[in-house]
């Protein structure tokens, strides 16, 4: 996902998002250690995916906190 398309999700979205890609990854994971990944470069692709996923939902809750404290 570019980081253009992960800004747009509300924070539902993200949180969704951030779920089923880590159980995609975890799944991955384990398939990797019973046999070895015809692409290993995408367990790297995924966790840093999940990485971006959080940043953005973090930020997005620290602008609503911000948001609430100034109203």
């Amino acid at each position: 996902m570019k980081k253009e398309e992960i800004k747009e999700l509300s924070i539902q979205e993200l949180q969704a998002r951030i779920e089923a890609a880590e159980k995609a990854y975890r799944e991955l994971k384990v398939a990797h250690a019973i046999s070895p990944s015809d692409n290993p470069a995408k367990i790297t692709k995924d966790r840093r995916d999940i990485a971006r996923l959080k940043t953005v939902l973090r930020q997005k809750e620290i602008a609503a906190v911000a948001e609430a404290a100034s109203k």
